[in-house]
């Protein structure tokens, strides 16, 4: 064979294993390239963090802040830019309950093999439209579908952002998602002292994520534990 034929057979044989590389780059959850990523929170206190992407909704972010206010509970809402614009009183309804604001983007793409401008703009915009509703701490950004490869790492390190991700997501698996029961025991088996719990909870589709919600609450509270911010997690941290 040619070394011409051998470049291109090796090419050929090493191109699958780049492809799954990027892959499991941009779906780890405990790793990226440049800055901080965090799913968990390494702790021994029975402290978990509740967490909710997507919206606000007009149709249903009321209904979930009333379950969280009934509880007494505060979560960190991962909002859309767009979203939250387009349903700002939902917005500032969510800050003055107490809850902690991040950012999931402003239109709700995959941030992978996009130019640095069009990263920027996703995530200043929602920035903006957080801070328009009166959230005034440091914004975590959530990547949309938690993908992310070189670009949205690096723009996020560089401008002091850090990546929450998550340990247990319940809705992932459809057989569990149908079943506000299967959901609350998918987060039971799986939770411990500082997991990030996410669900989604602000669509007509999502009514079994929320009827989910105050068992899951009940539940864990039965077991000892406390409901943190994310923020309040990571100061929970051990060093």
């Amino acid at each position: 064979m040619s070394l011409r034929g051998k470049t291109i057979l090796l090419a050929g044989l090493a191109l699958p294993l780049v492809i799954y590389g990027l892959l499991q780059l941009s779906n780890a959850r405990t790793f990226q390239i440049f800055g901080r990523i965090i799913s968990s929170v390494p702790t021994d206190d029975r402290v978990v963090a509740l967490t909710f992407d997507d919206g606000p909704s007009a149709a249903h972010t009321q209904e979930v802040l009333s379950i969280l206010r009934e509880h007494e509970v505060k979560a960190t809402f991962f909002v859309i830019g767009q979203e939250a614009a387009g349903n700002l009183q939902e917005a500032k309804r969510i800050v003055a309950d107490g809850h902690e604001m991040g950012n999931h983007s402003f239109s709700h793409p995959r941030l992978i093999f996009k130019t640095p401008g069009s990263i920027r703009d996703e995530i200043e915009r929602t920035d903006a439209v957080i801070r328009s509703a009166g959230f005034k701490d440091e914004i975590f950004f959530r990547p949309p579908y938690g993908k992310k490869l070189f670009i949205l790492p690096w723009y996020l390190a560089r401008t002091g952002r850090t990546t929450i991700t998550w340990e247990v997501e319940p809705e992932s698996h459809p057989e569990v998602a149908s079943d506000a029961q299967k959901i609350a025991d998918h987060v039971l088996d799986r939770v411990k002292p500082g997991s990030i719990v996410l669900l989604h909870v602000m669509y007509k589709n999502r009514e079994e994520s929320r009827k989910a919600l105050p068992i899951i609450i009940d539940r864990l509270r039965e077991q000892g534990y406390k409901f943190l911010s994310v923020s309040e997690l990571l100061r929970r941290a051990k060093a």
